[in-house]
């Protein structure tokens, strides 16, 4: 297929969604698809207020509506809901070209964590923003539920992989963490208000706190908590060798979709601790046994008290974790991603040669 793949979200930043489409792009020009895309690397940008590492594109409109009317697309894949995405979404209802979109971040409530105001303010820009896709990609069936709770049943399972020869137990400890008193507990993610830091910060429990990543609260939480250690973020092999420094990882974060750091953590034989909350519930489980408590060993602890979370698990055994997080695969993620597209474009053909009195209206 020509696929167009549109996101809001691009190098340089980092986060799981840029490194989520980056792969799937790899996978899908490997597998002999045509990728077109429209990133913030294409136009002039402001940065986010508040948030000046994440930088969005300014009046990508007619940008947008150039490269994919030039680019000519089987179907286009729409993968954030900013200036890009919106414009993108516009010109598909335009044109009578069938897209997918993606429910990467719990926007609403990111939104109510910077703003004060109810999550449910936001909802109906969601659901107007993804009510005309053919298929709203998922991570996992707890969100797809959600979604279809408040309105758009259209989900479809996308989820995720890692690199299963970097992230791996075994990788000799990254010098900055070599020396530190144990156990070492560990965070990698964005440094924001969203991902409740503070709360995994203040806990109470024995050990050395490190935070991986950059955001807008690092250098408060710097001076907020001086006995912790903060490396600023890390990428490829330093970042595996972190994973492997460490003696549990720490996911304090109430907002997340999925996260992808939980199963590279998992992958490199690290045990995880956080709070039951959805992503954490769909990959760590319960009872720490997985989603369905069929898995035969305990790879995380999940308590609404992150200290007793940490306690926990780090009495478990790492092997556990690094087999669970092994079975992750891009192949398998890649084969999600193409199916949701494959039926997408069927569904446009079929629904396009109904009589006109038996098609269905697509919102706008």
């Amino acid at each position: 297929m020509k696929i167009a793949i549109c996101t809001d979200a691009w190098h340089p930043q980092i986060n799981g969604v840029v490194r989520s489409l980056s792969t799937t792009v790899a996978q899908l020009i490997e597998r002999g698809h045509e990728v077109e895309l429209v990133t913030p690397q294409q136009f002039r940008t402001l940065p986010l207020p508040g948030y000046s590492e994440i930088r969005l594109a300014m009046a990508p409109r007619f940008g947008t509506r150039r490269t994919l009317s030039d680019f000519a697309p089987d179907i286009v894949h729409i993968a954030t809901e900013g200036p890009i995405g919106w414009s993108a979404r516009s010109w598909c209802l335009a044109h009578g070209m069938p897209f997918t979109t993606a429910f990467h971040t719990r926007f609403p409530d990111y939104a109510s964590v910077r703003t004060g105001l109810s999550a449910e303010r936001f909802w109906p820009l969601m659901r107007r923003f993804h009510a005309p896709s053919r298929a709203v990609l998922v991570s996992t069936p707890t969100l797809g539920a959600e979604l279809a709770d408040r309105g758009l049943p259209q989900w479809r399972l996308w989820t995720r992989g890692i690199d299963r020869d970097l992230f791996r137990p075994g990788h000799a400890p990254l010098p900055q963490l070599a020396a530190l008193p144990g156990p070492i507990q560990l965070y990698v993610g964005r440094v924001a208000a969203e991902k409740n830091l503070p709360e995994f910060l203040a806990a109470d429990v024995p050990g050395h706190k490190v935070v991986v990543g950059d955001g807008p609260d690092l250098e408060r939480l710097k001076a907020r908590f001086p006995q912790a250690t903060f490396l600023g973020a890390l990428s490829g092999i330093d970042l595996a060798r972190a994973y492997c420094s460490a003696d549990v990882f720490v996911f304090p974060s109430k907002t997340d979709t999925f996260g992808l750091v939980l199963i590279e953590a998992l992958a490199c034989g690290l045990p995880v601790a956080a709070l039951p909350v959805p992503g954490p519930l769909d990959i760590i489980g319960s009872k720490g046994r997985g989603p369905d408590d069929t898995l035969p060993a305990t790879i995380g602890a999940l308590n609404h008290d992150i200290g007793q979370a940490i306690r926990m698990a780090q009495r478990l055994d790492p092997l556990a974790a690094a087999v669970i997080g092994a079975s992750y695969s891009w192949e398998r993620a890649t084969d999600q991603f193409i199916a949701a597209l494959t039926d997408a474009r069927a569904d446009q053909v079929r629904s396009a040669s109904l009589p006109a009195h038996r098609q269905t209206a697509v919102p706008a």
